[in-house]
């Protein structure tokens, strides 16, 4: 493999020939250098590490696999091994190790960025991501030729419910009250919170959407969103929706499509905070823990409690590739008096004996 030689991004060029690192995103040059500082030199693992990041579609994807396979990373170093020598008792251990270990929470009080191990221990979902990255990455060694086989092929992942959510949904007159709260905090915070709640997007989309992403398609407002996985769709921008971008941007043709007042995208985790503040002052029970996603599970939920939602037309709305996962949404499932036992039972009563009897 090429040689990793950690620099400072955005510092002057070592006089060095140009590698693949120089063209990576800034994602997968980070994470490597920071391994760099924790592994002889000339050691391939950084750079196997960086190439992998770099190949991840989206900028959120390659966050969130640098956040998820630091945990394992640091495990293996603290255990005294070398993560491609790495074998499977050491993964089915991790595995063990996240059922109990803290998560890392803000420290109140503390400076920007800080946390600590305060936090309960990972969801079962949060666990199966985690162990899924961690093998994403072994099976891209392994195709490189720098690993044998991937150490995490056997662990047991969680079993997860495929038919429910864990997310804590809102009704309909508490989203009301939700974007109410966002249209007193000003033109910036309703309109992204109606369009993530309207349009049903993920945070990184609506935070990766450019003003030039805006347009019109047979006499719909659109907006040209990019999707988990890297795909573009565009997607219906309802007028009041438009109306609120527009009051939002006020003439504004070019950059982000929500921007700081110095023209850089909103920071996610500025929006998490922004999301519960306004959740709080809107009276939502669930305010401590609301978070950005909440508006589209909203969203979905709301659009197929309507008495003539099609699961389709729900299931394209909502950018969901299988409708089971459309169906987790739905709270009408369950329901006895929605039951097509009652109906069936109805139409096949005719045809039985007596059937037309009074």
């Amino acid at each position: 493999m090429t040689e990793l030689v950690p620099r400072a991004r955005g510092g002057p060029l070592a006089s060095r020939a140009r590698s693949a690192a120089d063209d990576w995103p800034p994602e997968a040059l980070d994470f490597a250098t920071e391994l760099a500082d924790h592994y002889p030199p000339g050691d391939p693992y950084p750079g196997l590490v960086g190439a992998w990041i770099a190949r991840q579609k989206t900028v959120n994807t390659r966050r969130t696999y640098v956040r998820q396979y630091r945990v394992w990373d640091t495990y293996a170093r603290e255990r005294g091994t070398h993560p491609l020598q790495a074998r499977f008792p050491l993964a089915e251990a991790f595995s063990r190790h996240l059922e109990t270990a803290p998560t890392m929470q803000p420290v109140k009080g503390g400076h920007r960025g800080e946390k600590a191990p305060t936090g309960p221990p990972r969801s079962d979902a949060a666990r199966a991501n985690l162990l899924s990255a961690c093998s994403s990455f072994y099976t891209y060694a392994v195709r490189a030729r720098a690993a044998e086989f991937d150490p995490f092929d056997l662990v047991a992942r969680p079993e997860l419910d495929q038919d429910g959510s864990a997310t804590q949904g809102s009704t309909e007159e508490e989203s009301a009250r939700l974007l109410a709260a966002a249209h007193e905090d000003g033109p910036r915070s309703y309109a992204l919170l109606l369009t993530i709640y309207t349009v049903a997007l993920r945070l990184d989309s609506a935070l990766g959407a450019q003003v030039q992403d805006l347009g019109h398609d047979r006499g719909h407002r659109i907006l040209n969103v990019r999707l988990k996985g890297g795909r573009h769709k565009p997607k219906v921008v309802p007028p009041a929706t438009g109306h609120a971008i527009d009051v939002y941007l006020d003439g504004r043709t070019t950059g982000p499509l929500f921007q700081t007042r110095t023209g850089r995208p909103l920071d996610p985790a500025y929006v998490w905070r922004l999301v519960r503040r306004l959740a709080a002052k809107a009276g939502i029970a669930n305010a401590a823990t609301f978070h950005p996603h909440v508006l589209k599970h909203d969203a979905v939920t709301h659009a197929l409690d309507a008495p003539d939602a099609k699961l389709h037309h729900v299931q394209d709305f909502a950018d969901h590739k299988d409708p089971r996962t459309t169906r987790r949404y739905d709270r009408r499932r369950g329901r006895l008096d929605g039951s097509p036992g009652y109906r069936i039972a109805a139409r096949i009563a005719e045809r039985l004996p007596g059937g037309d009897d009074d």
